[in-house]
């Protein structure tokens, strides 16, 4: 997680930024995605449309606001986890107990609701979860001794990564991970032979 802003200036940006971001979540939750202008959010933030693309690159962006956090967080599961535990059992372990924390939290629940009925979010989302493949395989890559580049880290990343997109729509979600992450775990041939 990012450490908090320190200086009176970047505190204040900080606030403006997380105004925008909780302005925008409330009015695309009451009046729906499509229904929401650029302007309506700064309006409700208090703030010009400058203000608002000093923070934010567009209206998707308004989001995801935690990006930055996520892809550091990922980093550190690989390298932090339990002596003895895979990669993937990490990386499987992490994403059942985010799903597990927010399991149940109507505002989590309303989140991805919004999220998978707004095309244009669903894809912003998955584009913005699959950048953090590059610093997840070059995380693998330190753990294992391996080049940067090295073809078998990033697939693991890419799939990792993807596995989220197979808990949408099914009624067990912590299955379709558990799943994904045996088939990452023990290859096709473990899974063939059931």
């Amino acid at each position: 997680m990012t450490s908090p802003p320190v200086g009176r200036r970047e505190r204040k940006k900080a606030a403006t930024r997380q105004s925008l971001a909780d302005a925008a979540l409330r009015l695309f939750l009451e009046r729906g995605y499509d229904a929401v202008s650029i302007r309506d959010v700064a309006e409700a933030a208090d703030v010009s449309t400058t203000t608002l693309f000093k923070h934010f690159s567009g209206k998707e962006a308004l989001v995801f606001d935690e990006d930055s956090a996520r892809e550091a967080t990922l980093v550190a599961v690989v390298r932090d986890r339990a002596p003895g535990q895979s990669i993937p059992a990490a990386l499987r372990d992490h994403f059942l107990a985010v799903r597990q924390r927010f399991a149940g939290e109507p505002a989590f629940a309303e989140f991805e609701r919004l999220i998978a009925g707004t095309p244009v979010l669903r894809d912003y989302a998955d584009r913005m979860w699959m950048r953090h493949r590059v610093a997840l395989a070059a995380a693998i890559a330190a753990e294992v001794g391996a080049p940067e580049d090295d073809p078998a880290c990033h697939a693991l990343a890419h799939f990792a990564l993807q596995a989220l997109s197979l808990t949408r729509d099914v009624d067990d979600p912590a299955r379709a991970l558990r799943e994904a992450f045996a088939l990452l775990e023990n290859g096709w041939g473990a899974l063939r032979g059931r």
